[in-house]
């Protein structure tokens, strides 16, 4: 498992959201710098967002980005009368202490909200 992990659970259906593209960024000098992309599976995870499985982040801030507007069009899903989802993209900046820890990020999605946390 990478030390990044992320799941993402699609409320208003109940089910894992499936095929949501998820990019992870590094803020380096003030710029976001994209380090690893990869789809949701049918249980709604990414378990190996990392290719190296054994690396260890730096400590510093960095940047989960979810294409949840391409989400909800593939499925053809507006969210009220033929209306774009209201978070075309959804985006989590979070901090690392660089010691390695694995950090487990969800994301509870519905087209009008959404909710995070740390999960474990």
């Amino acid at each position: 498992m990478s030390q990044i992990t992320t799941h993402i659970l699609d409320t208003t259906l109940g089910k894992p959201a499936v095929a949501v593209t998820v990019t992870l960024a590094q803020q380096v000098d003030g710029e976001w710098v994209e380090l690893a992309a990869a789809a949701t599976d049918e249980n709604g995870r990414v378990a190996a967002l990392l290719a190296d499985r054994n690396t260890a982040l730096p400590a510093g801030q960095y940047k989960l980005s979810f294409n949840t507007g391409d989400y909800y069009q593939s499925r053809n899903r507006n969210c009220n009368h033929n209306t774009p989802c209201f978070y075309p993209r959804v985006e989590i900046i979070f901090s690392i202490r660089g010691d390695g820890q694995h950090y487990h990020i969800p994301l509870l999605l519905n087209p009008f909200g959404y909710s995070t946390y740390r999960g474990s």
